[in-house]
């Protein structure tokens, strides 16, 4: 791999720098180049390639909003013998901690972001230029590639309407898979009573599409000396309550996070029945990747938010 790396990056130094890490999905080692520490985030399957240009185009959108910080993304290389590897920007990360406020701000810095442009666009701006390359105002649900929350590819096809969006290309999907694993009865059920209740837990809100980060989990935000950092996306543009989603499953978001975050985009009516209604997806995309030890939890919020 590291005569890949040496010739894919351009570089005649590429030494091991110590630092290794992963989730369950992944591994990751840092390397000195001639251009710097870069990080590489290694994956056998054969769908990692399409997993990391997911996430390669998801650091680049979130990086030309100018937010919060992420790895600027380098590379994805094929590996000849299956796989693909991510080369990215290496970052001394440690836990988030001291910076946790300013990431609640900043995070709804980037969901309001499109807003912002669009506001600009009504104000006669024929288009939106920044000391970046030109970010267009997004209208619709959606993202141009495929993204992936794990391992499993996310339907990210241009929708009109957030509810359809989210019924048809969110929990569809993972009911389609559950259907193909388990054939649960019960789920297929609450999932047929549920899909014509949704509508009416979002009211006649007008949702402006958000740029999200995608699996916003304790796990994948930390800090460096410069502030808050947020890493491994899978993005697309949607509703910003969806971001808080999983936030709130695992842990990991301190009250100033939330005050600061909510600070700038406040809780409207019905907010805690949508948060129920988007971790169920975060569940059910749980029990699609580690099994049935995540079931009880889906089919308790579909129970909850039928009644």
């Amino acid at each position: 791999m590291e005569a890949l790396l040496r010739r894919e990056l351009g570089t005649s130094a590429l030494r091991p720098a110590g630092h290794s890490g992963g989730g369950c999905i992944s591994h990751g080692e840092s390397f000195h180049t001639d251009q710097g520490r870069v990080y590489v985030k290694i994956n056998s399957r054969a769908e990692a390639r399409r997993m990391f240009d997911g996430e390669m185009e998801s650091l680049t959108a979130i990086l030309q909003t100018q937010t919060v910080k992420v790895p600027k993304p380098i590379k994805v290389i094929d590996l000849p013998e299956g796989g693909a590897v991510f080369v990215m920007e290496h970052l001394e990360m440690r836990s988030l901690n001291r910076h946790a406020e300013k990431l609640g701000t900043q995070l709804a810095d980037l969901h309001l972001h499109n807003q912002k442009l669009g506001e600009k666009l009504n104000k006669g701006a024929s288009t939106i230029v920044g000391e970046q390359t030109d970010v267009q105002f997004v209208e619709k649900f959606g993202f141009h590639t495929v993204t992936c929350c794990g391992y499993l590819p996310q339907v990210n096809d241009w929708q009109q309407d957030w509810v359809t969006f989210f019924a048809r290309q969110r929990i569809q999907p993972q009911m389609d898979m559950i259907e193909k694993n388990s054939g649960d009865k019960e789920a297929r059920e609450l999932w047929a009573q549920l899909q014509l209740k949704i509508p009416s837990l979002f009211g006649d809100m007008e949702i402006v599409p958000s740029l999200l980060h995608g699996d916003l989990w304790g796990g994948n935000v930390a800090e460096d000396d410069s502030g808050p950092v947020i890493f491994d996306p899978a993005s697309f543009y949607g509703h910003s309550e969806y971001e808080l989603a999983i936030a709130g499953m695992f842990g990991g978001f301190s009250g100033s996070f939330y005050s600061a975050y909510h600070s700038k985009i406040p809780k409207t009516p019905g907010f805690e029945k949508r948060l129920k209604l988007y971790q169920l997806f975060h569940y059910m995309n749980h029990w699609n990747h580690f099994g049935g030890g995540y079931r009880g939890s889906s089919i308790n919020i579909m129970r909850n938010l039928v009644k």
